[in-house]
């Protein structure tokens, strides 16, 4: 990905499906970008408050503690409700949308996805990120 040489974008990762998880990281990992990953809904949610990350995926159905909740938990928090949060899952009801839209999520990702919608993405939020001096 190209970029500016700002210290590298982190993202936090939390999917339990280890075939998805390792796919998403090593699309998006390339020394600009750093991937984070999670397996559980309460091990991200321990990670998104003790780190800091500029983008946060998550998958819905996620064991322990479901990605909705979680992305209620965040968005409630003002240490980690500015961070964009983005719901990446099979999940592709209305009312699962609107669902994550009610507990704060800033968009949502139907899998299977395209690799490229998801790296734009990145790519996106990344450039958007304040410049350091």
């Amino acid at each position: 990905m190209a970029g500016n040489s700002q210290a590298p974008f982190h993202i936090l990762l939390v999917e339990d499906e280890p075939v998805i998880r390792e796919l998403v990281r090593s699309m998006l990992s390339d020394g600009t970008v750093e991937v984070v990953c999670a397996a559980t809904g309460l091990e991200g949610l321990k990670l998104a408050k003790s780190q800091t990350f500029h983008l946060i995926l998550m998958d819905v159905v996620l064991p322990q503690l479901d990605g909705i909740s979680v992305c209620r938990i965040l968005k409630g928090d003002p240490v980690t409700a500015g961070v964009p949060l983005y719901m990446l899952t099979a999940k592709a009801k209305r009312s699962d949308m609107e669902s994550a839209t009610q507990a704060g999520a800033d968009g949502y990702i139907h899998k299977p996805f395209r690799g490229a919608e998801l790296m734009a993405l990145v790519e996106r939020l990344r450039e958007a990120r304040p410049k350091l001096p």
